[in-house]
């Protein structure tokens, strides 16, 4: 799945010193998909050219709309059209009200930080054993740079991977950090793959949006090379997700229930 180039080589003009001078650059590919679900347009994603029906099941189980590999009955990538067109058992939304912002009653705690009425109904804390050594931690963050190579040839991409105790699983580069981890956790979810004792590896910050996404599907850890948002770090404390960021070299960050890691 990882197999596409994802740049293009083309020649520029550079300017360097007071001096112009021809240059063969490598420039990130980005194409346009628009998700049709039961014949209904949901979205266009501008993506890099890899994972259509991984991201399109991505963004739907992501959006709350399926939650069940049976709730999909076909799917189909038009490459011509740039179109994927899913079909089956789909919760597309009629009236919004999924997205409508949500303000919780003022005895509750769970739900405090959601800011959407569908997360506020569909997710709960994440119930898992899951541990993982610190040098293991390492050692994701490792691999998953020395396998970026769209990223080491363009600066343009951010990279997702899914990983447990015995290394990556599956990764994906796209010029969105959100595509990037709709194409992993739709891989999982086409594959039949179970997410209580992996952990979501990433290059890029950890916001409260990825917060939701790894909530929603169980994942018990998310291990990043950049920094953690405020809102995604009280959110994990609330829902038993444990957050590694910066984590570079020899060192990283734990900012919540450290309990899942071994040192």
């Amino acid at each position: 799945m990882n197999d596409v180039l994802l740049f293009h080589e083309k020649n520029i003009l550079i300017y360097r010193q007071g001096e112009v001078r021809p240059y063969r650059d490598t420039l990130v590919i980005e194409v346009p998909l628009t998700v049709y679900a039961n014949g209904q347009e949901l979205s266009t994603l501008v993506c890099s050219p890899q994972g259509y029906k991984e991201l399109g099941v991505g963004y739907l189980l992501n959006e709350g709309m399926i939650s069940d590999p049976a709730d999909i009955q076909d799917i189909h990538h038009d490459s011509d059209k740039g179109i994927l067109f899913v079909e089956g058992k789909i919760d597309t939304p009629s009236n919004g009200n999924g997205h409508k912002r949500y303000f919780p009653e003022d005895n509750e705690t769970l739900n405090s930080s959601f800011y959407f009425a569908k997360d506020a109904c569909q997710i709960r804390p994440v119930k898992s054993d899951f541990r993982i050594p610190a040098s293991q931690l390492l050692q994701l963050i490792s691999l998953l740079e020395e396998k970026s190579l769209t990223f080491r040839r363009t600066g343009g991409v951010h990279s997702a991977a899914l990983a447990d105790n015995s290394g990556l699983i599956v990764r994906y580069e796209d010029i969105g950090r959100h595509n990037a981890v709709d194409k992993v956790l739709g891989y999982a979810f086409l594959n039949g793959i179970p997410l209580d004792d992996k952990c979501l590896v990433l290059s890029g910050r950890v916001a409260s949006e990825i917060m939701f996404k790894v909530a929603r599907r169980g994942i018990p850890l998310i291990l990043s090379r950049s920094a953690a948002m405020l809102l995604a770090v009280e959110l994990a404390e609330k829902l038993d997700i444990c957050i590694v960021g910066f984590t570079r070299g020899e060192q990283f960050n734990v900012y919540c229930h450290p309990e899942r890691i071994i040192f």
